[in-house]
């Protein structure tokens, strides 16, 4: 790298791409990029010093050929102008994945993969780390509540990775340790089909050098790996790793003890709630006693563990209302977090506003989407964020819409949303979710600040 000063970033605002920015940024070398919008992240960026534009301009592209290492990410079109320019005039232009397996290369690397549950459970390793004064490196897919960013930087040999299975960008991460969370089908405009994205797990998990640690009921043998294997589970005593639930304290946090091969960790407690995030502590913690972490230190930092933004992100918390915000977007990541949602607060009327993500995915997942989507009271069903991705013919919301058998379902456009909240009348007991991994995240605040106007 010594031999690059300048680092272009083709799509710097993406959340991995921003820490690998941040990164280098902090390293001394000269940093700046492309995004499409603006966003709290890209101004982030550029207080720290580095320089984002919004528009596709090769005019801003360094002009120093040998000199300037571009990095991009996958989700921008193959026929972006800065893109197909750097393509053809010499520079060096690799993908956010190999940026970060270079980065990792040579260090002891904990890495967290799976299709739900990484983010959480990767930010959640790394506190452990910090907190019991291991200390970390860390690239997150989110912003640790914690550190408020998503980039960690310490001076020792461990770090922190969530492997990204997206375009099988996780096949250049080769971890010591790494936790599979689930191999569920998704990305399947990428993939093709289920037995493509388990191939891909499996090609993962054989580049593990010490310990896999996989979800109970995972599909990976050692006929996969030569490194060791063992399970992790919520409650399934047949795992290596698993909580038995001691009680709950009425306010939808849980206690309860991790059983691992060393012994008991007792009387432990996330700091965020829902029964998932017992889950992903469990998976965290298999990571950290792996490693050597002290357990006393391990239940310690659980129970100061802030979270992370927008996964089961308490806004709103009041006797009346409440708003929690959540970063779900595959059926079953919508399901846990609903199932979690009305396990803590019973009492509550639930109300969820979702926007899907991509055309692909609503096509490939529509019914699930449905089904998952009528556990609420209230569905209020946005419609389809495209990210990268062009119209599909018969592809819309309506798809979702047409299954969902809650109570009370609205289909509204995106800009019509906040009227329709304002015209809404709040009952005794309230909870209100935000599910999706468009540009929903930009209702969060006007949401927040309504709903407390609104339950006072």
């Amino acid at each position: 790298m010594k031999e690059y000063r300048h680092i272009y970033f083709i799509g710097i605002g993406g959340i991995g791409m921003s820490a690998i920015a941040r990164y280098y940024n902090a390293r001394g070398y000269k940093v700046s990029g492309y995004d499409k919008t603006p966003s709290p992240l890209t101004h982030a960026l550029e207080s720290e010093g580095i320089e984002v534009h919004y528009e596709d301009n090769t005019d801003f592209v360094p002009k120093d050929v040998e000199g300037t290492l571009v990095v991009y990410t996958p989700a921008i079109p193959k026929d972006m102008g800065e893109l197909v320019y750097v393509q053809e005039n010499g520079y060096r232009v690799i993908k956010r994945s190999r940026m970060l397996g270079e980065i990792s290369a040579g260090q002891r690397c904990m890495a967290v993969a799976g299709t739900h549950g990484k983010t959480t459970t990767s930010t959640l390793v790394s506190h452990l780390f910090t907190a019991s004064g291991e200390g970390c490196s860390a690239f997150l897919g989110g912003i640790s509540k914690n550190y408020g960013t998503n980039l960690l930087i310490h001076t020792g040999n461990v770090v922190v990775a969530e492997a990204d299975e997206f375009d099988r960008s996780f096949l250049q991460l080769f971890p010591e340790i790494a936790v599979i969370t689930s191999m569920d089908p998704d990305h399947l405009d990428i993939y093709g089909d289920e037995a493509h994205i388990r191939e891909a797990f499996k090609a993962f998990a054989s580049q593990v050098s010490g310990t896999v640690i996989i979800k109970h009921g995972l599909d990976i043998t050692p006929a996969d790996t030569k490194a060791r294997i063992m399970t992790y589970s919520y409650d399934d005593p047949a795992a290596d790793f698993h909580a038995v639930l001691t009680e709950g304290d009425g306010t939808g946090f849980t206690h309860f003890d991790i059983h691992h091969p060393g012994g008991v960790i007792r009387d432990c407690v996330v700091g965020i709630p829902g029964w998932v995030n017992i889950e992903n502590a469990v998976g965290a913690s298999a990571i950290a006693l792996t490693y050597g972490i002290d357990p006393e230190k391990i239940r310690e930092a659980l129970a100061s563990f802030s979270g992370v933004k927008r996964r089961f992100d308490i806004q709103l918390k009041s006797e009346r209302c409440m708003y929690i915000d959540d970063y779900a977007h595959h059926p079953r990541e919508i399901s846990a977090s609903l199932t979690s949602i009305k396990g803590n607060f019973p009492a509550y009327r639930l109300t969820a506003i979702f926007q899907p993500h991509l055309y692909t995915r609503t096509r490939d997942f529509a019914d699930g989407f449905a089904e998952s989507l009528s556990k609420v009271d209230r569905l209020i069903l946005l419609d389809i964020y495209p990210a990268r991705e062009e119209p599909i013919p018969g592809v819309t919301s309506e798809i979702i819409f047409q299954g969902v058998t809650a109570p009370e379902k609205v289909l509204l456009k995106k800009g019509e949303l906040m009227d329709y909240l304002k015209g809404l009348e709040l009952g005794d007991k309230e909870v209100f979710v935000t599910v999706g991994a468009g540009d929903i995240d930009r209702f969060v605040e006007p949401i927040k600040e309504l709903l407390y106007e609104k339950s006072n």
